[in-house]
């Protein structure tokens, strides 16, 4: 169990914040969780604490959207989502913890760059429909970027965003695809040893705020525009990013 307070004094705020990302407001900052957490320890712990209480935040928000999901994209999606969370079973024990630094690093930047111009890109284009093709494609790479650093959502967004959906469908769909996969994740995590006694009895701990993170994001996702928490989510990632790519590439070398 991490008993260093530095860590809890990044970790509460964190999981609080996670919490309300997943209550539908601040989509973008769930996937910060991993890159600010691994300024103090090694990724692949921070992902183990944060899977437990991840899964918790999943079910407050499936009951605070239940209904709301679009069926058909979740057939879409998931089969494609298994497969890459599959691969980021067998290739997440490969890699040191600066190879995980330099990837979590990489793949903050890019959402970062994805969302100053992909994501308003995307909500500019036409509608689409729902498509096997694209929705399989991004299903996988969102199921192992989620498996790795936990950071699944650009990728879902990539694909749902130009769909034109109402917000609280997005949200719903969102939230029952990433309980489905991280549920999933709970048995290659275990099975793999990469949930430990310390790192289970950590996420107890940070495990009562998970329901207050995500009871608060479902009222200001009814209530309030999330368009500056994006903005001050996405800068504090790319801080984060570009800090984890100079360790993980300073490891390396």
């Amino acid at each position: 169990m991490i008993t260093d307070p530095l860590f809890y004094c990044l970790a509460i705020p964190v999981v609080i914040l996670v919490g309300m990302s997943k209550g539908g407001f601040g989509g973008g900052f769930g996937m910060l969780a991993v890159p600010l957490l691994s300024l103090l320890i090694d990724p692949r712990i921070a992902a183990a604490i944060l899977l437990p209480i991840l899964c918790a935040m999943d079910a407050v928000g499936l009951w605070s959207f239940r209904g709301t999901w679009d069926k058909l994209n979740l057939k879409i999606l998931l089969p494609g989502a298994l497969l890459g969370t599959l691969a980021g079973a067998l290739t997440f024990e490969m890699a040191n913890a600066d190879w995980v630094r330099l990837l979590i690093g990489v793949l903050s930047i890019y959402f970062v760059a994805h969302y100053l111009w992909g994501k308003h890109f995307l909500e500019r284009m036409a509608q689409r429909a729902p498509s096997k093709i694209s929705g399989s494609f991004w299903g996988s790479i969102a199921g192992y970027v989620s498996y790795i650093a936990h950071a699944g959502g650009p990728p879902i967004a990539m694909y749902l965003l130009p769909q034109h959906m109402p917000k609280s469908v997005l949200a719903g769909t969102t939230i029952l695809f990433f309980a489905i996969i991280n549920f999933i994740k709970l048995i290659p995590y275990a099975l793999l040893g990469q949930i430990s006694g310390g790192s289970f009895y950590t996420s107890l701990l940070l495990l009562p705020l998970a329901p207050l993170g995500v009871l608060l994001g479902v009222y200001l996702h009814r209530r309030v525009s999330d368009r500056i928490f994006y903005w001050i989510s996405y800068s504090f990632l790319l801080v984060a990013g570009v800090k984890l790519t100079y360790e993980g590439v300073r490891g390396l070398w």
